[in-house]
């Protein structure tokens, strides 16, 4: 008995002088800054904004090929096999496909460099030029990072087009960007033949499934298209080998289309060093990222926090395994009952995730536990509500030896969803509630990491550290960025506001991209250079700051409208 006492009453005593010692900490601090006047910070380890974390390295290119020779034989890209499609009819009629997929299939590192040399080289004998640009119009795969890594070896610029995006955003996104090379898939081929009329400038198409679809060969009939497979493609490069072209930092990478929630959508372009500073500030944030590690990569490639993930875990000799939304689990509905899901099969230790998948997974469990009942469901909400009490503070929460029985005997089979070895979750692209948050915090045993930013600053702007257990908040400035608070009076948003400063939020930094593409009006409006020469990005949203340097949303100011009598309402409030 006294043995248990000490395992309970140490970890309590020592977690008590730790939170102490914590409501001291400074996570992000005051800096001069140019500009309009306002509230500025940066992150407190780091005096001077970071472009890079690795010596002589300054594009993606650079990194990769660094990379894939540093950890030649580890794995880098895993798929999983395919080893059938059913058909299930439901009882009310409606049909499901339901796949049976086998183990990963890995390439590694050295590996995907070959690979990735060979379509290089393949897309130049193409005839695709230099100065003309790719689209990659597709779900994730790990054909989309080797065509990614492949045109940035030739100094290519991509175009990022999600693969869900409309027709008329699809054309007006190829035909603004003048592409001459699309990479597909052959569901997205389908779609492209449609609209083949409609696009001006594709000479080429390169599909990454070996089945390329019979309704293609009237439009390669007509000799507008040539279609090549993605496979003849290696294959071309690999017997006719070119030499790499390789961009500077200033180099356009990628164009990345927004989803355009007003109107047709803006094409943000970044340059390489644009995303590799906030691949090298999030590699700070991240504890002891490295080779042992394996990500679960399900996520659209085409939005910013995808690509920013990946190109980190290729750049620090993790290994990627990837896998769909819709395979994600042993639950997931495409896949076939008595079989596994991605994550069982990959075991991931570090995920990107958004608030709608980790609200899927707490909403599952939660079904699960109440359909059981009984004395399950009461031993799980009471070791909820003694985790609950513990994160939260109470000396009166389960810890030390508590902590590790409800581990073990509830939250051990929580943690199999995801494989069980999961240590870090990254979560981007909308607020994540406080229910969730503590869900994963308490049931999944990992530290999350919510971060703010935006396409225009390249996924850089702020992200919550691992020590960090507070809710609400998207923590202190990365290493790469200055964030800034604005007066913005029309709202009733002061940086002199009491308790907290307030105002418009703008991010600074070397993440800061460039502009939207061919719109000059829109860029001189949301960015703006200071007399200093740092670019700042107005984002629209409204932020307060906490006595510890971190940033909390809450406001938007186009949710802001002007009544009649002259009045400001929130329509995110109402």
């Amino acid at each position: 008995m006294s043995a248990y006492i000490v395992g309970v009453l140490v970890p309590l005593v020592f977690t008590l002088l730790l939170r102490n010692s914590k409501k001291e900490k400074k996570r992000g601090i005051p800096v001069d800054v140019g500009g309009e006047p306002g509230h500025a910070l940066r992150n407190c380890r780091f005096t001077s904004l970071v472009s890079t974390s690795w010596e002589g390295i300054s594009t993606l290119a650079e990194l990769f090929e660094q990379s894939c020779k540093e950890h030649g034989d580890k794995y880098l890209l895993g798929t999983r096999q395919l080893i059938s499609r059913e058909t299930e009819v439901a009882d009310n009629g409606r049909s499901f496909e339901k796949l049976h997929l086998g183990e990963y299939e890995w390439l590694t590192y050295g590996q995907a460099f070959e690979t990735v040399c060979n379509f290089a080289s393949g897309l130049a004998q193409l005839g695709h030029k230099k100065e003309e640009r790719v689209a990659i119009f597709a779900d994730t795969r790990a054909e989309w990072f080797v065509a990614l890594q492949g045109c940035f070896r030739r100094n290519v610029t991509v175009v990022t087009i999600y693969a869900s995006l409309g027709e008329e955003a699809l054309c007006y996104s190829l035909n603004e960007t003048e592409v001459t090379t699309v990479i597909c898939g052959s569901k997205e081929l389908k779609k492209l033949v449609d609209l083949s009329g409609q696009l001006d400038t594709v000479k080429h198409v390169i599909c990454m499934d070996a089945n390329i679809p019979s309704a293609v060969s009237s439009v390669e009939q007509s000799g507008r298209w040539k279609i090549t497979s993605f496979a003849d493609v290696q294959i071309l490069g690999r017997e006719n080998p070119v030499d790499a072209d390789y961009p500077v930092s200033a180099d356009v990478a990628v164009i990345m289309y927004t989803s355009g929630s007003t109107g047709l959508p803006k094409g943000v372009m970044m340059t390489h060093g644009n995303v590799l500073a906030t691949v090298s500030a999030v590699m700070t944030i991240v504890p002891d990222l490295g080779s042992k590690d394996v990500y679960l990569a399900y996520l659209p490639l085409a939005h910013v926090l995808e690509l920013v993930a990946e190109n980190l875990i290729a750049g620090v000799g993790s290994a990627i395994g990837y896998g769909t939304p819709l395979t994600l689990t042993d639950t997931s509905s495409k896949i076939k009952k008595g079989t596994q899901g991605d994550a069982s099969v990959l075991r991931p230790t570090v995920m990107a995730s958004v608030p709608a998948i980790l609200d899927r997974v707490r909403d599952g469990v939660h079904k699960k536990v109440n359909a059981k009942g009984g004395l399950s469901k009461k031993l799980f909400d009471l070791a909820y509500a003694r985790r609950l009490s513990a994160i939260n503070g109470s000396w009166f929460g389960a810890w030390g030896l508590e902590k590790l029985l409800w581990n073990l005997l509830v939250f051990s089979k929580v943690r199999a969803i995801l494989g069980g070895r999961i240590r870090f979750i990254l979560s981007g692209g909308a607020p994540l509630s406080a229910d969730t948050q503590r869900f994963i915090n308490i049931c999944l045993g990992a530290p999350i990491g919510q971060g703010y930013a935006l396409t225009e600053t390249c996924a850089g702007g702020t992200f919550s550290e691992v020590d960090d257990t507070s809710v609400g908040r998207v923590g202190a400035p990365l290493p790469c960025s200055f964030i800034k608070l604005i007066d913005w009076p029309e709202g009733g948003y002061l940086t002199s506001d009491s308790p907290m400063p307030r105002g418009e939020i703008v991010i600074a930094g070397p993440n800061v991209t460039v502009g939207y593409f061919k719109n000059e009006e829109k860029t001189k409006e949301v960015y703006k250079v200071d007399d200093k020469g740092m670019r700042w990005f107005y984002t629209g949203d409204v932020g307060q700051v906490h006595a510890d340097g971190c940033l909390e949303i809450i406001d938007r100011k186009k949710d802001i409208v002007k009544l009649q009598h002259g009045e400001y309402v929130s329509l995110g409030k109402v």
